[in-house]
């Protein structure tokens, strides 16, 4: 079921390519790039015409969600259902309060004021998926961080089901948080309004939020374009993986592996298993429990592009979390700490066989926005300080020209930028005379 690799015999150039994500082989890039140059061509149209074919869903309206349809949804939210989604955004808020940029300020030189102050975006774009499964989970990870930045505009966009508008729970979630701006629209084409300002989205200044691998291609093709929105990071398909020795409980491991699996098509697992008994026994659970779930052909197909590692060690199995720089790695060993303190490139770690990777997508409090794709050897998850920025001040006085015009001038003619030597000399000489 899972394609196997032998790490120890297995070569520098098999392992990379059994470590390839599914998405990569994909034509997401092309046609996100053609979606982008659409809506850039043809602005509302454009976006009217994608969100037709693809959604069934294009309102004369618009595609803000009217007030009163967030509050209908609230009202209509199950008290359990209210609970739970407010115990878990308060969870998350009580993670992410720690974070966020600071203030401050030092004197580097004598009169010499340095500064940094941190202010928010001014428009935040939050995509969350909601068109095979209402990712109501999606909302509050990025919603209350931007909160906390102190975001003056949150706009959500989310996909609409066919023909019906945006799923009732991802509305009520967004009224209860104190989210009032809702687009009924999602996709790459849902990404280029919001990330140009069309169609009756704003612009915003930076888009958050994982999606399929059109979403994620869209996301990078925006912020590399002029005047397109900044993306957070990298997150397509999900992934995850799980590192058990033959100690750990077969089901377990194997509903971890399921649990990513039923997110996508293209999402990919990876057991890392101690023997090839013991990866047999997690397929063996595998079926058993594909056969409970309802999004059994969902998992199937990502399973297909799935893999099972076999090392001899712990440091062979450390050798491959390193080099597969999982979005999620869940450890399931004698000692998940130890282990986790060798990680380098991970987006998010579960550790122990009570710690499955849904408690982190749901309630626990860390971010379940995360990079994808080995990305996680460059970034982290969301968090508040990717929804501020900062900028820094600077205030010289006559006194601080004393030190440091003498560097500036010396440095500055050695580059040979006789204009920089100047501005501080220039200064220095006025300084000097009576």
């Amino acid at each position: 079921m899972l394609t196997r690799i032998d790490w120890k015999t297995s070569d520098a150039q098999t392992r990379q390519r059994l470590f390839e994500r599914p998405s990569l082989g994909s034509d997401a890039v092309a046609v996100a790039q053609d979606i982008l140059d659409a809506v850039r061509a043809r602005g509302e149209a454009a976006v009217r015409d994608y969100a037709l074919s693809l959604d069934d869903w294009a309102p004369e309206a618009g595609f803000r969600v009217p007030d009163s349809e967030l509050a209908e949804a609230e009202q209509a939210l199950a008290a359990e259902d209210r609970d739970a989604i407010l115990a878990a955004a308060e969870a998350v808020r009580a993670f992410h309060a720690e974070q966020g940029y600071r203030d401050y300020q030092i004197e580097t030189w004598p009169g010499a004021l340095a500064s940094r102050r941190a202010t928010p975006i001014d428009v935040a774009g939050l995509y969350v998926p909601a068109g095979t499964a209402p990712l109501v989970s999606t909302l509050i990870m990025l919603a209350v961080p931007a909160q906390l930045a102190g975001v003056p505009r949150i706009a959500v966009i989310a996909p609409p089901r066919k023909g019906q508008g945006v799923e009732p729970t991802v509305l009520a979630a967004a009224k209860l948080l104190g989210v009032d701006e809702v687009y009924a629209i999602g996709g790459a084409h849902g990404v280029a309004a919001l990330g140009l300002g069309v169609a009756g989205l704003p612009k915003a200044d930076k888009i958050f939020g994982p999606g399929n691998a059109y979403v994620a291609a869209a996301k990078a093709l925006l912020s590399q374009s002029p005047n397109g929105a900044a993306a957070d990071l990298p997150a397509g398909p999900s992934e995850v993986m799980v590192v058990a020795d033959d100690a750990a409980d077969p089901e377990l491991v194997a509903i971890d592996l399921l649990s990513q699996a039923e997110h996508d098509r293209m999402a990919q697992v990876v057991l890392v298993a101690f023997s090839e008994e013991f990866a047999v026994q997690v397929e063996g659970q595998i079926d058993a429990l594909l056969k409970q779930l309802p999004r059994a052909d969902t998992a199937r197909a990502a399973l297909a592009n799935s893999r099972a590692v076999i090392v001899a060690s712990e440091d062979e199995a450390v050798e491959a979390a390193n080099a597969y720089a999982s979005e999620h790695l869940i450890v399931q060993t004698r000692d998940p700490r130890a282990f986790s303190d060798r990680i380098r490139h991970a987006g998010s770690i579960f550790l122990g066989p009570w710690t499955p990777e849904a408690a982190g997508d749901y309630a626990a409090g860390p971010n379940h926005a995360l990079p994808t794709a080995g990305a996680a050897r460059a970034y982290g998850g969301v968090t508040v300080e990717m929804f501020q920025k900062t900028t820094t001040l600077l205030e010289l006085s006559e006194e601080s020209l004393e030190s440091i015009a003498p560097v500036v001038e010396r440095l500055a003619a050695l580059e040979g930028l006789d204009a920089h030597r100047l501005a501080m000399a220039l200064r220095r000489n006025r300084k000097t005379k009576p």
